[in-house]
């Protein structure tokens, strides 16, 4: 194979010099000074290209964060109507045409683009039972993953042996392992209100503590949260419902981590591996309900924070 030119180029300048080395000043004088470009051009074309090459790199960081976020977005939206028909399924029945809460959902939905076959899932969960009709089992498996993050997986699956051998995969092809982590979290009910005019946090107060209610917040659209015993959840939310004329979003129990063991997430990376970590549950369980995790903001940003928050429960 033929020398590059740039090696031909090197080994020139080498042989200039072998051949002047011990020359007298006056004869060196007479070496035409583009020998000395040429050995000098190629480090100032190396660095130049280098520059180039992290310019590409960060632009290609801020694509994919972007793109990231814009799914994440779109993720949680899917989540929120899937949860949302589910409830309203559940509630008041699988039959749009005699739930109009169901009907208005469905066609806010599809509106949004969520698949048909999705939303047939999510009236079907409602109703404890599969699209093919067979009954819907609850699977909760606990474990502990990187960094000691305790999490605490649940399903509605009619399939529970390949539920919980998925769910177990997922966890060990991400470093942690199944153990027991219930006693890091509280079970508690959690009703999620439709926004309505007039009808706030300080206006729920009353009639929720009167109904046994626990604590009342709002969500990060604005809407009124709240909490209750798990055994008392169904009838708080029919409560305030009804008092105050007020539709509820979502009726739920709940894992919330307690504050004493919450662990800070310490950096990008480390919420990279939990997103990483949930995007594998979401494509290989379809029967994902939820996932607790016992983890708080640390070095995050509000924004990445805020893109975890949305994902757990």
């Amino acid at each position: 194979m033929a020398p590059s030119r740039g090696y031909s180029a090197l080994v020139g300048v080498h042989n200039i010099f072998a051949a002047y080395r011990g020359c007298p000043s006056r004869i060196l004088a007479t070496i035409p000074a583009r020998q000395s470009a040429v050995y000098h051009r190629s480090p100032s074309r190396l660095f130049a290209t280098t520059a180039s090459l992290r310019s590409g790199h960060s632009r290609w960081s801020k694509i994919k964060h972007d793109k990231a976020k814009v799914d994440a977005s779109k993720n949680r939206q899917r989540s929120i109507f899937a949860h949302e028909i589910a409830t309203a399924s559940k509630l008041f029945g699988g039959d749009p045409g005699s739930n109009p809460r169901l009907a208005d959902l469905i066609t806010k939905a599809k509106r949004e683009g969520f698949a048909k076959a999705s939303i047939e899932a999510a009236i079907a969960r409602g109703q404890g039972r599969s699209t093919t009709g067979a009954s819907l089992e609850s699977v909760s498996v606990e474990g502990i993953l990187p960094n000691n993050i305790a999490i605490i997986v649940e399903c509605e699956t009619d399939s529970k042996l390949r539920t919980l051998a998925d769910v177990r995969l997922a966890i060990k092809d991400h470093g942690g392992s199944t153990t027991p982590t219930s006693y890091l979290f509280a079970k508690r009910g959690k009703i999620t209100f439709e926004s309505k005019e007039g009808i706030g946090q300080d206006e729920i107060l009353e009639p929720a503590l009167e109904a046994g209610a626990l604590d009342v917040a709002e969500d990060d659209d604005k809407r009124v949260v709240v909490f209750a015993e798990p055994t008392e959840t169904r009838a708080v939310g029919d409560a305030i419902s009804k008092a105050l004329d007020v539709q509820i979003a979502t009726s739920d129990i709940i894992w919330e981590a307690n504050e004493d063991t919450k662990v800070e997430i310490a950096s990008e990376q480390a919420a990279d591996d939990i997103h990483a970590f949930l995007d594998k549950l979401e494509e290989k369980e379809a029967s994902l309900q939820s996932v607790a995790m016992n983890v708080s903001q640390g070095r995050l940003s509000a924004d990445s924070w805020e893109d975890i928050k949305s994902r757990i429960a």
